[in-house]
C-alpha cells in the first residue's frame, strides 16, 4: 500500500462538516467519493482534524492508502475533476497531493494547528463576507479584546471553553500564540496550539468579543478560566467566521 497526503481547501457553507455523517453531506464523503471513482478502489480518509458544520479550511490535511503506486499531479487534477460533479464540489479543491511513507498520520503526525477568526465589525453587514465573518455591529475595542486574549496563553484547564459533548480525555490544552490585527472593519485572531477543545475557538472568540464591547475588565478572562465551568464563558461565535488555515508538521 501507498500513503499520499492531501492538503485541502474548503467553504464550509454547504457541509454539514468534514465528517461523514447519516442524512446529510460532508466534506470527507465528497472527497472520498471522487478520489474512488478516480482510483477504481474504496477511499478511506484520515483527517488532520475535524471541522463543523460551516467552518472552512485553507490547509487541511488528510492521508489516504492505496494498492499501488499513482502520479500525484494526476491525483489532485483527478480528484478535483470529479469534485465538480458532486453536491458542492466546487466549494473544495484538493492544493496538493505528496506520496509519503507509511508512518506519517495526518492525525497522529500533527504538531500544531493555525485557526483564525474573523469579524466583520461594522454598522452595516457584508454581503460579500457573510459567509466568512462574523458580523458583529457593536464597536469592539482591540485593545481591550488584545490584553484579554493574554490570559489565554499558556496551558491551562480549558473547561470553561469547552463545549457540551466534547469527548477529550483532558480539558488542558497549551495556546502558544495568539495574534490580533485589524484592517478597515475586520478583525482577525489567530490561535495556535497542538490541539484545541470542541468549540474552544469559536468559545474564546465569543467571551473576547463580549469583553471589547461591553464595560467588562479584561481581567474577567482569568477568572473565567480558574472558574472551570461553561456557564461563566460567552457564547460560541458562529461557525462561519473560523477557517482552519494550517497543519503544521
Amino acid at each position: 500500500m501507498q500513503r499520499y497526503k492531501i492538503t485541502v481547501e474548503y467553504l464550509g457553507t454547504n457541509f454539514s462538516g468534514w465528517q461523514k455523517q447519516k442524512n446529510s453531506y460532508s466534506i470527507q464523503e465528497a472527497i472520498e467519493k471522487s478520489a474512488t471513482k478516480l482510483l477504481q478502489q474504496k477511499i478511506n480518509l484520515v483527517v488532520a482534524g475535524r471541522t463543523d458544520a460551516g467552518v472552512h479550511a485553507e490547509g487541511q490535511v488528510a492521508h489516504l492508502d492505496i494498492k499501488n503506486v499513482f502520479c500525484s499531479r494526476k491525483m489532485q487534477l483527478g480528484i478535483n475533476f470529479h469534485l465538480l460533479n458532486e453536491k458542492f464540489g466546487r466549494d473544495i479543491s484538493i492544493k496538493k497531493v505528496v506520496k509519503v511513507n507509511s508512518k506519517f498520520n495526518a492525525r497522529f503526525s500533527a504538531k500544531k494547528k493555525l485557526y483564525q477568526y474573523l469579524i466583520f465589525n461594522s454598522y452595516y453587514r457584508s454581503p460579500l463576507l457573510q459567509n466568512k465573518s462574523w458580523w458583529v455591529r457593536k464597536a469592539i475595542d482591540q485593545k481591550k479584546v488584545i490584553e484579554a486574549s493574554k490570559y489565554l496563553l499558556g496551558s491551562h484547564n480549558f473547561s470553561s471553553f469547552r463545549a457540551k459533548g466534547c469527548q477529550a480525555n483532558s480539558p488542558i490544552r497549551t495556546i502558544e500564540s495568539i495574534k490580533i490585527s485589524k484592517e478597515k472593519n475586520i478583525i482577525k485572531l489567530s490561535f495556535l496550539a497542538k490541539s484545541f477543545l470542541y468549540n474552544q475557538v469559536r468559545i474564546m472568540v465569543g467571551t473576547l468579543k463580549e469583553i471589547g464591547v461591553s464595560s467588562k475588565s479584561p481581567k474577567e478572562i482569568a477568572e473565567i478560566l480558574n472558574l472551570h465551568n461553561r456557564k461563566h464563558a460567552g457564547i460560541t461565535a458562529p461557525p462561519e467566521g473560523l477557517t482552519l488555515k494550517k497543519v503544521l508538521y
